[in-house]
């Protein structure tokens, strides 16, 4: 038979008890209203951005209506232009969810009770990503089960999911997805889970899941159209291209089925006294190992030996494209061989000497 005592709640214990809900009840209470904060504080701050998109509307004499946000970037750098370096030192104008940080909404209701079960691993999202992860390894286990009874011991190897031509996405996007500050042991620890399900032989079965936490590489070679070779009247294949470098531009024609000569401007490759520029012209030649088979013409125009090289050269690169192999586009691309190189010389600078150089200090 239990004690009376046992049965009955003693004075301490329910006023501690009390006090813990009471705690608990002003917690919650307390982040329903931080809540609550924020979304009135966005909605605040969403009809301004609205009534101030109206009267930008207004003054350009553009429609409200269909006003997108490139026409307000638009619009605020014609009415006010800036010259500052700094891009967030400009004056701008964007939807407030892109300019305040995101916050988690409440993650319990009025009566206490979290909407997701991770609530109290302190990092919801987060598990939750897992968890179901870890779903999709037992789904696909029981999927091989049941084709191993089948007799199909495993899928065709072209149908097999590889992960090629991108990455996982970074540590501080992670963040950004889940709104958690993550660490770094728990970023690793998903990349590796995520990993071992692009192994599975079926993971193509859950191929959305996996490539929503990788990006894709933008090959920028393939989004440009190389021009075909054209021919003259011989018979033999050539490319013209224009190179530029400061302020000088180069005109060059790529021939085909040559022997390897040189012309700038009438003149063999000692049109550049120096090694240096010789070597700069030589280089795509090189890299694409079509030295000695094609005749290259150059006609170049404007002031230093160095910029009429690096105009040659990025012009050369730029014929050479349709001599050679797409892939060997691609890293002449990732060589910089077909960027153009828009550096200039600074204009010199009050109180100094030039650009960067200063004159000579003397005490007395």
């Amino acid at each position: 038979m239990i004690p009376e005592q046992i049965l009955k709640p003693t004075k301490s214990s329910s006023s501690a008890a009390s006090l813990r809900i009471k705690t608990i009840n002003k917690a919650m209470k307390a982040y329903l209203e931080r809540s609550k904060q924020y979304e009135d504080f966005l909605k605040v701050k969403n009809d301004e951005f609205e009534i101030g998109k109206q009267h930008l509307a207004n003054i350009m004499g553009l429609d409200a209506a269909t006003l997108s946000q490139e026409d307000v970037d638009k619009a605020i750098e014609y009415l006010l232009p800036s010259g500052l370096y700094q891009k967030k030192a400009r004056p701008l104008m964007k939807p407030p969810k892109q300019l305040f940080p995101k916050e988690k909404a409440a993650q319990f209701d009025n009566s206490g009770r979290p909407f997701s079960s991770f609530f109290y691993t302190r990092k919801s999202n987060y598990h939750a990503a897992l968890h179901v992860i870890v779903g999709k390894f037992h789904e696909l286990d029981a999927f091989e089960d049941r084709m191993i009874a089948k007799g199909i011991l495993a899928p065709p190897e072209e149908s097999r999911f590889k992960l090629v031509g991108g990455d996982w996405i970074t540590h501080e996007e992670l963040n950004s997805r889940f709104l958690e500050n993550l660490h770094e042991n728990d970023y690793e620890f998903l990349k590796t889970t995520l990993a071992r399900l692009s192994e599975h032989p079926y993971a193509f079965r859950c191929k959305d899941e996996i490539m929503k936490y990788r990006k894709e590489f933008v090959d920028l070679g393939s989004l440009e159209t190389i021009p075909e070779l054209m021919h003259d009247a011989d018979g033999r294949p050539y490319m013209e291209a224009e190179g530029k470098r400061r302020n000088c531009v180069a005109k060059v024609i790529v021939r085909g089925n040559g022997t390897g000569k040189i012309k700038i401007n009438g003149v063999d490759i000692f049109y550049f006294p120096r090694w240096n520029d010789r070597e700069q012209i030589m280089f795509p030649l090189v890299f694409t190992e079509m030295l000695g088979l094609v005749d290259i013409e150059a006609d170049v125009h404007g002031v230093g030996e160095t910029a009429q090289s690096g105009a040659i050269r990025h012009g050369l690169a730029l014929a050479l494209r349709s001599f050679v192999d797409p892939n060997l586009v691609e890293q002449m691309r990732l060589a910089g061989l077909l960027t153009h190189d828009y550096r200039k010389r600074g204009r010199k600078i009050y109180g100094q000497k030039g650009h960067r150089a200063k004159f000579t200090w003397k005490k007395r």
